[in-house]
């Protein structure tokens, strides 16, 4: 795998992160539109969604949509070293899998991140643009996805695997 193309990347965030709760919520309508069986997955106070609309506009999932962005930012702000942020992206990723978010649904956030990112930018989301986020979303998904870090075998996987990305886990 080929790293990201860094400026491109920091370049085309900056438009987005002016109005990242705007932007954040494109990308979960986005979301939505393409897996809602995800949506019955967001409670707050053991509120049910009854739709896409009604969790858009809900104050507790505006807050989460807050934290994905900043998330997104601390991945932009890295995209050279990632491996600053695999440990956290592992753990999230262990999060999110352990209230039913399915390892498949992870890529429909890739494609609704891509597509955001194509409706904020417009003309200036270039393929190569499109190619650098690619790559950048690979790699932290592929962060989502390593095993807990506290087993040998995990330890090993996360090595073999991330080379290349500057994703293998420091020792030390």
């Amino acid at each position: 795998m080929e790293r990201p193309e860094p400026e491109l990347i920091r370049q085309s965030w900056r438009a987005v992160s002016r109005s990242p709760l705007e932007h954040g919520t494109v990308l979960f309508a986005r979301l939505f539109a393409l897996e809602p069986d995800l949506l019955p997955l967001f409670q707050y106070n053991c509120r049910q969604f009854s739709s896409p609309e009604d969790c858009l506009s809900s104050p507790e999932f505006l807050d989460h949509i807050r934290k994905v962005m900043l998330v997104i930012d601390a991945a932009v702000t890295n995209v050279e070293d990632l491996s600053s942020l695999e440990e956290y992206l592992a753990s999230l990723g262990r999060k999110h899998r352990a209230v039913g978010v399915k390892l498949s649904s992870f890529s429909t956030v890739g494609e609704s991140l891509l597509y955001m990112l194509e409706k904020c930018l417009g003309p200036a989301f270039t393929p190569a643009t499109r190619a650098a986020w690619s790559q950048l979303y690979r790699a932290v998904h592929f962060c989502q996805e390593l095993p807990d870090y506290s087993t040998a075998a995990g330890t090993q996987l996360a090595g073999q695997l991330g080379r290349g990305w500057g994703l293998a886990r420091k020792e030390g």
